[in-house]
């Protein structure tokens, strides 16, 4: 899938939660979506959490 389809798809779900479920119900599924997507990357190997968590206690600057 290219990034065109996948923002596609982000904002349809997006925007059913909305309608569906109101503007808390919005944020709470685009808060999941985006733990969802970062657990996603933490399992594919994509992000270096030492290196995230380094930078969180200021041990790094990026």
């Amino acid at each position: 899938m290219n990034a065109t389809i996948v923002g596609a798809l982000m904002g349809a779900v997006l925007a059913f939660a909305a309608l569906v479920f109101g503007f808390w119900g919005f944020l709470l599924v685009a808060l999941f979506m985006g733990v969802g997507a970062l657990v996603g990357r933490f399992a594919s190997g994509k992000v270096d959490v030492r290196g995230l968590t380094d930078a969180l206690t200021g041990r790094r600057s990026s």
